[in-house]
Parts: structure tokens; sequence; C-alpha cells
């Protein structure tokens, strides 16, 4: 393909996805297919002989639509929103087009300042303490992860190579073996199973800190926690705080939470993946209250903040403590500014080498719906979701579940996990909408997220009304009696 076919290709792509996106509504929410479906459709081995582009376009609707979930659909209410507006597309193509690796200063100037300027930006949107910014001199400053799951990670990393420096400045004889054998990390009962995985792959202990009624953790839990691990002669040196739990979008007590961190020389991580993109409107602003004693803040502009993934945005207070636990610099890697002092090289916040040119999403979606269009979109979403949750408690037959604060809803039917289990088959086999559960203690609960940019308050009431029906039928058929 020369530049001449690209540019006509190239066109034919633009108006494929924009009709994708205009008309997703007419195509079924979640697929009907079984494990397997695509391998049979497909050659077992690549072509010799080059195909055409219009063979592979016809076949992206025959092969690839049939097995997508149209997470963009408007009636797609699973899981927490995933981000996507046409300035980020844009910028994804440029990015493409460019094609460099921006792993140093060195390697692409524009990469490494564009990602410290938009990360400043989005840090002042949210209103985040100024030590957690770049500036042009300052201590802190965010750098781009693939995921939450990758910030929860460095930060977990970080965090064990100060702790394993300072207990061992203090304890010669202990050796690093020795040290680690005895460090414990904590997290919520209620966290992201990411935070265990990264534990599984640090090689770390981590304890999850019982919630209360709320399902939020309060500073008292962790410091018992915390007085009872010591005791048995542990070593606590990192704590994951959730702000917008995953199940449902609870927030942990981080103005009592970070005290007892900072007293205990723990690092405290805050995962806010889905509910950080809130923080842009001043109303919400007040859930990020105590971030101030934190180490380290992410949150996920790919979920609510119309930034294409990947796109997960992490801050520290003090870049050293990353640049520190990752820092490895072969010859090949070096360059002539690196050692001024002037320059970020990103290679050593994170853990892969190389790294696309993201911040372009963030500087376009930035700059093309301004902040108070970012805001009013957020405002939307939980508008929505109030609206489903005043549609849910005018039903006596159901319940919330948990408190209503930004786009998610957590309901049921008053009765039994399986009549509830029932419920999500039934609206899930039926393909019209698209929902997803979670359990809060022992209760089977189904999760209403507003998801879709082009979501309205009818796709609300057109999925209630189809919950509701489906509701109806059940409890009319003997299975009520379970």
């Amino acid at each position: 393909m020369n530049a001449s076919e690209f540019r006509k290709r190239g066109k034919e792509m633009v108006d494929y996805i924009a009709d994708y996106i205009e008309e997703i509504e007419k195509r079924q929410v979640y697929p009907n297919v079984e494990p397997g479906y695509l391998r049979p459709l497909i050659p077992d081995s690549a072509p010799q002989e080059p195909e055409t582009f219009e063979e592979i376009l016809k076949d992206v609707e025959k092969i690839i639509m049939p097995g997508v979930t149209h997470w963009h659909h408007p009636h797609f209410f699973a899981y927490f929103p995933t981000a996507n507006s046409f300035p980020a597309l844009l910028a994804d193509m440029l990015s493409g087009g460019l094609g460099c690796i921006g792993f140093s200063w060195a390697s692409s100037p524009a990469y490494t300042e564009m990602e410290m300027v938009m990360l400043d930006w989005l840090g002042k949107m949210v209103n985040l303490p100024p030590q957690f910014l770049a500036g042009k001199d300052g201590e802190g400053g965010g750098v781009i992860q693939g995921t939450a799951s990758e910030a929860t990670l460095v930060a977990l990393l970080a965090a064990r190579t100060n702790a394993i420096k300072r207990v061992h400045t203090a304890n010669p004889e202990l050796t690093q073996g020795d040290i680690l054998s005895r460090l414990v990390a904590y997290s919520s009962d209620q966290a992201h199973s990411s935070v265990e995985k990264a534990g599984l792959i640090a090689g770390v202990k981590i304890k999850q800190v019982p919630t209360d009624e709320k399902f939020a953790v309060c500073g008292s839990a962790l410091q018992k926690t915390v007085d009872e691990d010591k005791a048995a002669d542990l070593i606590p040196f990192f704590f994951c705080a959730t702000l917008g739990t995953t199940a449902s979008c609870a927030f942990d007590k981080i103005l009592e939470l970070g005290p007892v961190c900072n007293k205990e020389n723990i690092w405290m991580h805050i995962d806010a993946e889905y509910a950080g993109s809130s923080f842009i409107c001043p109303e919400f602003q007040y859930l990020l209250d105590g971030v101030e004693f934190a180490d380290s803040f992410n949150f996920n502009p790919h979920k609510w903040l119309l930034v294409n993934f990947d796109c997960s945005t992490m801050w520290v207070k003090k870049r050293r403590d990353l640049t520190c636990a990752f820092k490895i610099d072969p010859p090949y890697l070096k360059h002539d500014h690196q050692e001024s002092g002037l320059i970020t090289d990103y290679r050593h916040w994170q853990i892969p080498l190389g790294r696309r040119f993201r911040s372009l999403k963030m500087w376009f979606v930035f700059r093309m719906y301004g902040v108070k269009g970012l805001q009013e979109y957020i405002r939307k979403h939980v508008k929505l979701a109030h609206e489903f949750e005043v549609l849910v408690r005018q039903d006596d037959r159901f319940e919330i579940c948990a408190d209503v604060i930004l786009g998610l809803v957590c309901f049921r039917l008053k009765g039994s996990n399986k009549l509830n289990e029932t419920l999500l088959k039934s609206i899930n086999d039926a393909r019209k909408i698209h929902l997803i559960s979670c359990h809060l203690r022992e209760k089977f609960v189904l999760r209403f997220a507003i998801c879709a940019r082009t979501v309205e308050s009818v796709h609300v009431q057109f999925a209630w009304k189809h919950i509701e029906k489906l509701a109806t039928e059940l409890l009319r058929a003997p299975l009520q009696q379970q």
C-alpha cells in the first residue's frame, strides 16, 4: 500500500468507523456466539499472496463484528465506561502515523514534554496538591501507564524498594530475602483484583482490611491490622486505598487512612480508576479530600474522560521514588541531556521500555471539549444514574444495595441470590441490554453503570422497562418460591 492508496483507504476506514459509531444502536449489544466461533471462519495459516483491502473490510463485518461486545452501545450498562471520542481517535491515528517509541527524552522530545504538561493540566483539573505536579522544577509529576493495574504494580514495587532500603539501613544484618519475607501490604476487601495480582508479581503478602457498612475502609480498621502484624514481626509498607470500588463505587476514608499510613511509614497509593475523572467537577472534589497524605495517585481517563484506551494517569509526590526503583542505564540508552536534571526519561517510571505518544489523545480531547464540556459529560452520566435509581426505588419489589454517588447503581430483587442470578441471566440472554453482577457481602447484586457517550434518558427508561418486564415474568414463575 503506497501513500496514494493509503489516503483512499484511510478515508474509507474513517467512514466505516463513523458509520459504526453513528449506527451502533442498530446492532445487538451483546454477541450471540459460542467459544471458538472465529477459528473455522478464517484459514489455518496466513495467505501466501496479498489480498485486497476490500476483501479485508468485508471480513471485518462478516467475521469480527458478530463476535464484538459493543461497549459504546447506549444499551451497554456493564462494567464501567470505556472512553471513546472522535478527537481521541484522530490523535491515535497521528500517534500511529508518527510511530516513535518514546522511552527517553532524546528518543522523541515532544513525547516526553507533552506528557509532562498534560499530566500537569489534568492534575490541576482534579485539584491535586502542587506536590504531585512536575511544573518547571517540582519533585513530583505524572506519567501515563497502560492501565490502573500497571500503576498499582509500579507503586507497589517502588514502595517495596524503599522499604527494603530503609529496613536494611536500620538493620544491616538482615538480608534482602529476610526483609522481603516480612513485608506486608494492604488493600480493602473491596479492592480490585489487580491489587492482589500485584502482590503475587512482587512476591509480597497482601492482606485485605475489612470494610464498614458503606463498603469503605476506615482508619481504625487499618490501624488494628497494622498493629497485629507489627506484633507478629511483620513489616507493613504499602496500602492501596480505593476511591470508587469496582463492585459498588465505595470510597475508602483517606482522610482517616492517610495519617495512619504517614505515621507508620506506609506508602499510600490511591486507586481511583473510574471515579477519578469525576474530580474535574468541583462538586465531586470532596471525594478526593486526604489525597495530600498519599505518595501516589492514579485514575483512568480512558474510562470516563473521553480519552480512548489506553491512558491511565499516575502521579507521585517524589519522582525519585520511581526512578530509583526502576532505573537501569545501558550505554545504548544514554544521551547527552540525561544528567542535566532538566528532562524526564519515562522508561524509569514504568515497567515497559517503549511507549506510544498517548498524551496526544489528552491534548486533543482537552482542547476540543474544554474543561466545561468534559464536566457536562460527567454530570450527564451522574444524572442518568440517579434517574435509574429513582425508577428502582419506585418499585417496591427491588432494593438499592449501595449509595449512588456517581454513575453506578447497585440493585436487586428482594429475595434470594438464586432469584437475582436468574434475573441477570434472562436479561443478558435477551441481548437487548447488557449488565453484570457483583457480590456485596452475602448478596448477589446487579450493577447498572452508565457507560456510552451517546446514552440518553430514553435508553435508561428502555432498560428499566425491560428489566421490570423480565422481573414480572420471573416472579410469576414457580422459581419465585426458591
